[in-house]
């Protein structure tokens, strides 16, 4: 290997593992906040990704629908809840929330969907309608039992992840799909050329990762997120709405989800089922972060990022294996580092 093939793969590596970084993120967020470890995550990014694609041949995505639908049970899950309050005011509050939003989001898309509707445009459609999807899949499966343990909600996520990736088998069928590049400028340096998609994926990746520190250090949003996220039930204790942070967390990480679709289907052709194999590598990289830390999580997107890349160059075959093989080590030290539990007796 020369430094020009070096530059090459470590340029693949930190482009990949930039949008590892985003996907990582929202898991450390979600979790943090909710104690969901989000396997639909990277069912945000096929849809976020696909609809977009769709959109861009002039289509609405069936993905409108299904937020349509899915805001339909949500409602029904409200009135439920508030059978024996019923309260003009918070049941205006539910219908506006579940049906109005994504039949708003609906007639928009109807609207303005064609095929020299502007990129920005097809974008932002494609961003709310997965939000809108992330905000009632909380309400949803995961709000009923959040006060169940990791291994209930992991499955309550595992089930998610089968029904979504489904959904999108009939949305978008089992041809893959590839939307327009956000901007066709290019930058040359040396041996190495930067596309404005690897550009873009560059600086929304550093943007969200600034702008997740902001909210979380100096908004008081993100410090009831961080307190829910150190003690939910201390967060009741002083006011603070444990439902709407999660609402918010899944919210986010729907949206960063979305995004990292967007940035991701201009360079490759992304299937139905292609999104849970990339929100794993974020999962990994989540992991090596202990689930908590937003930097580590980053830096260890980036080494996911690069081992894939130079593992694509000397054993393409075992690609996958050796990225996740990374998970090993770091698990084994994290057992190490644990403290003995004592096992009860009988």
């Amino acid at each position: 290997m020369n430094t020009t093939i070096m530059l090459f793969l470590l340029q693949d590596g930190i482009t990949n593992g930039a949008i590892y970084a985003l996907l990582g993120l929202a898991l450390v967020l979600v979790f943090a906040v909710t104690r969901v470890i989000l396997i639909p995550q990277g069912e945000f990014v096929t849809f976020g990704a696909l609809s977009y694609a769709v959109l861009a041949t002039g289509k609405v995505p069936g993905t409108a629908w299904l937020a349509i639908a899915m805001g339909v049970v949500a409602f029904a899950l409200d009135l439920f809840e508030a059978r024996r309050s019923l309260r003009l005011k918070r049941v205006a509050r539910a219908f506006a929330l579940n049906i109005v939003l994504p039949a708003a989001i609906l007639v928009l898309t109807y609207g303005l969907a064609g095929p020299k509707t502007p990129i920005a445009v097809n974008i932002a459609l494609s961003l709310l309608i997965v939000a809108a999807i992330g905000l009632f899949l909380y309400r949803i499966a995961f709000q009923p039992i959040a006060h169940t343990s990791v291994l209930v909600l992991l499955i309550a996520s595992v089930g998610c992840h089968l029904a979504l990736q489904g959904l999108g088998l009939v949305f978008f069928g089992a041809e893959g799909l590839r939307g327009p590049a956000l901007s066709n400028a290019a930058l040359t340096i040396g041996p190495l050329r930067f596309t404005g998609q690897s550009l873009a994926v560059y600086g929304l990746t550093i943007a969200f990762i600034v702008a997740l520190w902001l909210f979380f250090g100096f908004t008081l949003m993100g410090k009831a997120l961080r307190a829910t996220a150190v003690n939910r039930l201390g967060a009741r204790l002083v006011g603070i709405r444990t439902t709407l942070s999660g609402q918010i967390a899944f919210l986010l990480a729907s949206i960063i989800g979305a995004i990292s679709g967007i940035l991701i289907v201009p360079i490759t052709t992304l299937y139905y089922d292609t999104g849970f194999l990339i929100g794993l590598k974020g999962f990994i990289a989540a992991i090596i972060g202990g689930l908590v830390s937003y930097p580590l999580t980053a830096v260890a997107a980036l080494l996911v990022g690069s081992v894939e890349a130079f593992s694509s160059f000397y054993a393409s075959n075992f690609k996958e294996v050796i990225v996740f093989t990374l998970i090993l080590p770091v698990l084994v030290l994290r057992s190490l580092a644990a403290p003995a539990v004592e096992e009860e007796k009988d």
